[in-house]
């Protein structure tokens, strides 16, 4: 049986998941600039695969006799293209805490589906996080 700690962990990730493919898709309505131009296509790309997360443990946590949560995470959009990528990499930095939380509690709790999961989604998370480092560089 799986425990409340980690069903509630799942829950925070979905909410978390919602919040930044929300945030990334209006960053990427609102992105302008020369720079803006370059980066609107990267906000809307990650935003469609934060919302796939959001799908594949929603699914998970349904299986696992758990309700998903239906209320994003406080959504931060920002002003300029610079805040909008701190923000957003600290979102991601965040999320990579999560995951990797979730995934030793997966592995203690002997649940290798859950564990594989994360571990497949926290190798995208850190990716995200590298490409937002990555533009903040001049």
């Amino acid at each position: 049986m799986t425990s409340k700690k980690l069903l509630e962990a799942l829950n925070d990730a979905i909410a978390r998941e919602l919040q930044v493919s929300v945030q990334y898709m209006w960053q990427h309505v609102m992105a302008k600039g020369i720079s803006g131009e370059t980066v609107k296509g990267i906000f809307r790309k990650i935003a469609i695969t934060e919302m796939k997360h959001a799908e594949d443990i929603a699914e998970r946590l349904f299986y696992l006799g758990g309700v998903p949560t239906t209320k994003p995470s406080a959504i931060q959009v920002g002003k300029g293209l610079k805040e909008m990528l701190r923000i957003d990499k600290k979102a991601e930095e965040d999320a990579i805490r999560l995951y990797r939380d979730i995934v030793r509690m997966a592995e203690k709790e002997g649940d290798i589906v859950t564990e594989n999961l994360f571990t497949e989604i926290l190798a995208q998370e850190e990716e995200h996080h590298s490409q937002f480092a990555s533009l903040l560089e001049d």
